[in-house]
């Protein structure tokens, strides 16, 4: 345990905190929903995307808000979103394609067995409507579950994958694209993936550092915590390393997002901090249940450096 705090005390060189670095509910228009699963947001600011799902999970649809002057607009389900189960959006670099997982099943295959693939939908602008679904084709999805997809701005694409040949239950995987296709998934090495749990990656843009979660992980915090990993001169993974207290808990951390215009790291967390106090009302009651982390998962922000 102490060599491992001394790993994280030296990691933590590498990226750094502001004096007003705290941990805090991305936005009240996102309390209305018992569980908000993950979360993406445009270049500029004014378009976030996020996964809305009953309190077991079994309904997932994804949903997206817009900024209104300065203020967040209500919440709409994207209008592709039918009976099937969508999560996990991820916006494209210049805006105009959503990335996504999904079980809705291929056309040629309805009666068959569901099971997670990735897809996009796309638009001719900001303002134009997305398109039906598509699928990513066989060179990425398989018989198995794909989940969260990420890609770096040459859309080389990351994302998790059950399959039983994998390291662990659930692995890291990659996707080299050539300028007209994937080349078929490449596990990450034994630096990012274990025979345990690793899932919900993020590549930065310039595939610089990947942010993703391990769950109960040797020296952790507790359940999922998220970990870091960057690239040495040789474009390696190097080992990652837990990303610390001010941002893991004893509870479930996990979907990370970051924003690296504006040094943002947006997380899901299922944190819990309420404290049974005197209520005057069921209003009063509601509003401190709802609006604060109550053990439900929720959007998170912090300001980092990385």
């Amino acid at each position: 345990m102490l060599r491992f705090k001394l790993l994280c005390i030296l990691f933590l060189t590498n990226f750094s905190f502001s004096q007003d670095s705290l941990v805090s509910l991305f936005d009240k228009k996102l309390n209305q929903f018992l569980n908000v699963r993950d979360f993406c947001i445009s270049k500029d600011g004014a378009e976030a995307f996020f996964t809305i799902q009953s309190p077991d999970g079994a309904i997932s649809q994804l949903a997206s808000i817009r900024k209104v002057n300065t203020s967040w607009g209500e919440p709409e389900i994207l209008p592709f979103c039918d009976e099937n189960s969508y999560m996990e959006a991820f916006l494209s670099d210049d805006g105009l394609r959503l990335y996504f997982a999904s079980d809705k099943p291929l056309k040629e295959a309805k009666e068959s067995a569901k099971n997670f693939d990735l897809w996009y939908v796309e638009r001719k602008g900001y303002s134009d409507p997305w398109s039906q679904p598509i699928n990513l084709g066989k060179n990425v999805n398989s018989d198995n579950n794909e989940f969260y997809p990420t890609l770096s701005k040459n859309n080389n694409l990351y994302f998790t994958m059950d399959v039983p040949t994998g390291k662990g239950k659930d692995d890291i995987y990659f996707c080299a694209w050539n300028g007209k296709k994937y080349a078929s998934p490449v596990i990450l090495n034994d630096n990012i993936n274990s025979s345990g749990f690793e899932f919900n990656a993020f590549i930065s843009s310039d595939e610089r550092f990947l942010i993703y979660t391990k769950y109960n992980a040797e020296g952790g915090y507790g359940s999922g915590d998220l970990y870091m990993a960057k690239k040495d001169s040789n474009g390696a993974w190097q080992k990652a390393q837990n990303l610390g207290a001010i941002i893991n808990t004893k509870f479930m951390e996990y979907c990370p997002f970051y924003d690296e215009k504006t040094q943002t790291l947006y997380f899901t967390s299922k944190r819990n901090l309420l404290q049974s106090k005197d209520f005057k009302n069921v209003d009063e009651f509601q509003n401190y249940v709802n609006q604060n982390a109550n053990g439900l998962s929720k959007i998170y922000q912090v300001k980092i450096k990385l």
